[in-house]
């Protein structure tokens, strides 16, 4: 189950792990966030629906994750 909540700015917060979960559980629950995102985008929207993805834990610097990349997964 994926909960993410959209912010008035439209920037999705959204839990996908602790600090001790390994990078494949991560990696694993990163990219379930995303196709749920992606399958939740509206039919009629135009252009292009993820601009960005940052990642962080609680208090510290966030770090932006290459698109490129994830689609390629």
């Amino acid at each position: 189950k994926v909960e993410f909540r959209v912010d008035k700015t439209g920037i999705i917060h959204a839990p996908v792990g602790k600090i001790e979960f390994t990078k494949d559980q991560l990696s694993e629950n990163t990219h379930t966030l995303i196709d749920s995102v992606l399958k939740a985008r509206p039919v009629a929207l135009k252009g292009r629906y993820v601009k960005r993805i940052t990642v962080a834990s609680t208090m510290s610097p966030g770090i932006d994750l290459d698109l490129v990349a994830l689609d390629a997964k």
